[in-house]
């Protein structure tokens, strides 16, 4: 899905009637209108987990970004405190940052 909950995708070609007329898959399986409907609905599921990380606002809003280049030794110790705290360098960079600012 786009990021305005409108597929990304079009389908195009003839209609067909799949009441009437019997199409089969590639194992032999009846197309139908439940077939379909489940088919795009893997399809938007698979749009979906591939389309990154969730926001942080917990909504369907772009989180902003924000980047800096540190010391390897510095980053060495973020990965360690993060193991041992069972969280991501991430998560702690935003804590660190938001304490920095409050203070």
């Amino acid at each position: 899905m786009s990021r305005k909950g409108k597929p990304d995708y079009t389908i195009v070609g003839p209609e067909v009637d799949l009441e009437a007329e019997v199409i089969l898959d590639s194992k032999g399986r009846r197309v139908d209108r439940g077939y379909v409907d489940r088919a795009l609905a893997e399809v938007e599921e698979d749009v979906a987990r591939r389309a990154g990380r969730p926001s942080l606002t917990g909504k369907s809003e772009h989180s902003p970004h924000v980047s800096f280049r540190i010391m390897p030794e510095l980053k060495a110790r973020a990965e360690q405190t993060a193991r041992e705290q069972g969280t991501t360098v991430s998560q702690l960079a935003r804590e660190a940052f938001e304490r920095f600012l409050a203070s």
